[in-house]
């Protein structure tokens, strides 16, 4: 299928996971993307990877100098986008009596701030029939210790797909999100744990997700294009979960 032709989507924390594997079946269906990074180093290597219908920006979701330059260096390679999908993030964890200002405010800006300013800049280059698709999480629907600040940031992101979709929809322009579950990504990356303690981690939940698997990016991807494909037209405010039942089933 060529169901993205010609078509331009921007991909936030694209070098890796899921925005990477977003990037990498959006290029094969057609399309040119965009990644952003925090790193020139991951970023050249990701774009590596991806191939000539692929370009890189070094860009902080979660830095304000960033975000307000973001319009400006997109539209140094395209004037319109069809797709943005705000998916940078990463996780840190603490109890709510270890928690401390550094830590909320790190995760807010990341997670809230960044996208909702990102949607603001680029907002001037989606046309009618563009797709705008948010990255929320699971742990929206169920409480997890260590998890109180990540999960209201991710539940503010959440509240974005109802509210930027009841604004634009007199712009043509679609607001929806996707909900993974446990997906093999590097969301450990940040939260200090030493590679034997991630793997522990991971073997520890696996018996807790229903099909006793951890997801695949591709798996996200696979949604996230669906969502902005024609295929999916009248969908719209909606929140897709891709996380193996784990948000419904206990």
């Amino acid at each position: 299928m060529q169901r993205f032709q010609n078509k331009w989507a921007l991909i936030t924390g694209g070098t890796n996971g899921m925005g990477l594997a977003t990037a990498r079946q959006f290029i094969a269906e057609g399309g040119h993307v965009i990644i952003t990074g925090r790193s020139i180093e991951t970023v050249t290597k990701a774009t590596e990877q991806l191939g000539e219908s692929s370009y890189g920006l070094v860009s902080n979701a979660g830095n304000w100098q960033d975000l307000t330059q973001l319009r400006k260096q997109v539209q140094e390679l395209t004037n319109t986008l069809d797709l943005v999908f705000l998916n940078a993030g990463y996780g840190r964890f603490a109890a709510v009596e270890n928690a401390d200002e550094a830590h909320f405010d790190e995760l807010f800006s990341m997670l809230v701030k960044g996208p909702f300013f990102a949607v603001q800049q680029l907002l001037p280059l989606l046309k009618p029939g563009s797709s705008i698709i948010f990255n929320t999480s699971f742990v929206t629907e169920v409480g997890i210790p260590n998890f109180s600040v990540y999960s209201a940031a991710k539940s503010a992101v959440q509240s974005f797909i109802k509210t930027f979709a009841a604004e634009l929809v007199t712009k043509g322009i679609r607001v929806n999100g996707i909900s993974p579950g446990h997906i093999k990504t590097n969301i450990y990356s940040n939260t200090g744990l030493n590679t034997q303690q991630i793997e522990e981690a991971v073997t520890n939940l696996i018996p807790t997700i229903p099909f006793k698997r951890q997801g695949e990016p591709e798996e996200i991807a696979e949604a996230v294009l669906f969502l902005a494909s024609d295929a999916a037209s009248y969908i719209h405010g909606a929140e897709l979960k891709v996380d193996a039942g784990i948000a419904v089933i206990r």
